[in-house]
């Protein structure tokens, strides 16, 4: 079996960590490149940095940040947003990324998956999924959940993976900085159906929401970002919670 990981997420924008609820009323966080030497210190096993204006804004991710992150950390770093072609991940990856993250732009255009996995290999192609239950139904949601469609948020992780993700980011924006838990049940028949590890995101208030996430939702790691920021939670208390209730991390 393998550890489950605990990943702070850095919510970026205009060059600063930001955090909301359900996606909206954003709070400054904190200098992106210190809390992110904090979090590698702490014991955290990835970082995640999102550039969340980035598609909206229609321009490419904050690489001089990315960069000055990057120099900062020794544990595995996904970066993403305004991800579109082969040259933004050239870009990235020299910066000092491990992974990216595409969300939007691979909705739209669901080759640029294929073409980032067989150019720089799965398992270093994340694909972001934000979804929103809209009557009942887990629906896809585009440009930092701005933009909702009628896409089925299971059907379309299915076929991310058959594209060749190498791993699945899933946020549910209902749960987004509730601080309520995660989307467990989404997040169980989600893991049920694809085969490629799944990131839980969007919910954590609490050492038991994260254990929750990996026993009944059977997440491969959990992501949180104000739990974290805010020193709400450390990620060393919270491996040890962990550990106590017989759940293997790093």
């Amino acid at each position: 079996m393998l550890a489950k990981r605990i990943i702070p997420c850095l919510d970026i924008k205009d060059g600063r960590t930001v955090k909301g609820v359900n996606f909206f009323d954003l709070k400054d966080a904190g200098d992106p490149v210190e809390l992110a030497a904090f979090y590698s210190e702490q014991g955290a096993d990835e970082l995640v940095f999102l550039d969340i204006s980035a598609t909206e804004e229609k321009r490419k991710t904050l690489i001089d940040l990315v960069n000055r992150v990057a120099q900062k950390i020794n544990i595995p770093f996904t970066v993403g947003g305004g991800i579109s072609d082969v040259d933004d991940v050239h870009a990235l990856l020299h910066a000092g990324a491990d992974k990216v993250s595409v969300n939007s732009s691979a909705f739209r255009n669901p080759a640029l998956i294929d073409k980032l996995a067989s150019k720089f290999g799965s398992q270093c192609i994340v694909v972001a999924i934000d979804a929103k239950q809209v009557r009942s139904q887990w629906k896809v949601h585009l440009v930092g959940g701005k933009v909702p469609t009628e896409t089925d948020l299971f059907l379309w992780a299915e076929e991310v993976e058959n594209r060749g993700a190498g791993e699945i980011l899933f946020t549910s924006m209902d749960h987004d900085g509730t601080k309520s838990g995660f989307a467990n049940e989404a997040l169980a028949k989600l893991c049920g159906l694809v085969n490629i590890p799944v990131i839980a995101s969007g919910g954590a208030g609490s050492p038991g929401h994260f254990a929750d996430a990996f026993t009944l939702g059977k997440a491969d790691a959990a992501l949180a970002a104000s739990v974290f920021h805010f020193k709400e939670i450390e990620i060393q208390v919270l491996k040890n919670y962990l550990r106590k209730n017989n759940i293997l991390v790093r």
